[in-house]
């Protein structure tokens, strides 16, 4: 673990203190729908998911789903590259509209 050292302003001595820690590694989420019959195709991307395919209503589905779960993975704090999978999975079926 890497430290930035300051120096107090009441003393000259360094004061350490620790620096943010960087997420490990790369992730994302990929979302694909099967259930097209209309021939259109459907691609969203974002910095961390790409969704493709799917009927309108289940692209939609995909996307709602996609933005509540980083939403909420933002409201806890947690990155996608460090979160357990066990906790992502209940994210996204809490983030899942019925």
């Amino acid at each position: 673990m890497s430290k930035r050292v300051r120096k107090s302003s009441d003393s000259s001595a360094p004061v350490a203190k620790p620096a943010k820690k960087a997420p490990a590694g790369k992730a994302g989420l990929i979302g694909v729908g099967l259930d097209n019959d209309d021939g259109h195709k459907r691609i969203t991307t974002g910095e961390k998911f790409v969704l493709v395919g799917g009927s309108s209503e289940t692209h939609e589905r995909m996307a709602e789903t996609t933005i509540k779960t980083f939403e909420e993975l933002k409201r806890r704090d947690k990155h996608l590259e460090t979160v357990d999978p066990r906790e992502l999975a209940e994210i996204i079926h809490k983030s899942t509209p019925r």
